[in-house]
């Protein structure tokens, strides 16, 4: 067993539009800015018990740490339940249950008077603010987005731990095959270098998190979240504008989720514990060749 490698995410105050251009978005450098929600309303109003005051009846669907089995689609919900009950979970017990891309204009817009889109020079997609909830203990996989958008990422109620990794360090986090994680068995915060050898290669970012603060996550950058605190985040994206980026972009849209999905109807969990175990294979194998030699 062992740690992976991190150094700390920079931390600033506040930050002019002129500075974020030249200094982090052309870069591609990940930054946490404190202070960029607190001339914002939900910096005071937004909690647990704000959002649950919301909910109404809506119905959402949850998802834990479990891997999908056999045929499934590669992300279907564990269960569904009310918003309202799903809160007061998070409020009063941990749980693995998490709640993502929660679509705020279609479910709850009368949260969009609470924030507004900060003016650094990242030009949003403004129809998709979209939170996600997690309980205390909880675990988000490692993984990037499959959109390759540059994130704006504001957490509130409670602290959670964020671990990045920029996209030179994929080849180090054993990523599956045809889809936009690592292997979902690996303990991130407690790897098996015996097992992954690779990992012990990787360098990460990471930061505790606290309320209102906002990390800008660059395009295709992975990340791996521990909520410490049951609490929500929403993200402000930016769709790529690089050739490179928008044409990988579509074709994860276009073909990758759909032949994974394909492949899992078709032949089942055979498919899956095949790629993975091949990929792991390969990546050990070349590891061991690569430092038995030293």
């Amino acid at each position: 067993m062992g740690k992976i490698k991190t150094i700390p995410i920079p931390r600033i105050k506040s930050i002019t539009k002129d500075d974020f251009i030249e200094n982090y978005y052309k870069k591609q450098k990940p930054v946490i800015i404190e202070d960029l929600s607190k001339d914002w309303p939900a910096y005071k109003k937004w909690n647990l018990d704000y959002i649950q005051s919301l909910s109404g009846n809506q119905v959402v669907p949850l998802y834990n740490n479990e891997p999908t089995k056999g045929r499934q689609n590669s992300v279907v919900p564990a269960k569904k339940m009310k918003l309202y009950d799903y809160i007061e979970i998070l409020k009063t017990q941990p749980t693995d249950l998490r709640m993502f891309f929660y679509n705020v204009l279609q479910k709850m817009p009368e949260l969009t008077k609470d924030f507004t889109y900060p003016d650094i020079g990242l030009k949003f997609f403004k129809r998709l603010p979209v939170m996600f909830f997690g309980g205390k203990g909880s675990k988000v996989l490692a993984h990037y987005d499959m959109d390759l958008a540059d994130l704006l990422h504001f957490h509130f109620h409670g602290t959670k731990k964020v671990t990045l990794f920029a996209p030179d360090q994929a080849r180090y986090l054993y990523k599956v095959p045809f889809t936009v994680h690592n292997l979902e068995i690996i303990d991130m915060d407690d790897p098996d270098f015996n097992k992954y050898p690779v990992l012990q290669q990787a360098t990460g970012l990471s930061a505790e998190m606290k309320h209102g603060e906002a990390l800008y996550m660059p395009s295709g950058y992975w990340h791996y979240i521990t909520y410490e605190d049951g609490g929500f985040s929403i993200t402000l994206r930016a769709f790529p504008r690089r050739v490179k980026q928008f044409t990988e972009f579509v074709t994860n849209i276009l073909f990758m989720r759909t032949f994974e999905n394909f492949m899992r109807r078709i032949i089942g969990q055979s498919w899956v514990n095949y790629k993975e175990n091949r990929m792991v294979t390969r990546m050990n194998n070349k590891y061991r060749k690569t430092y038995s030699n030293e």
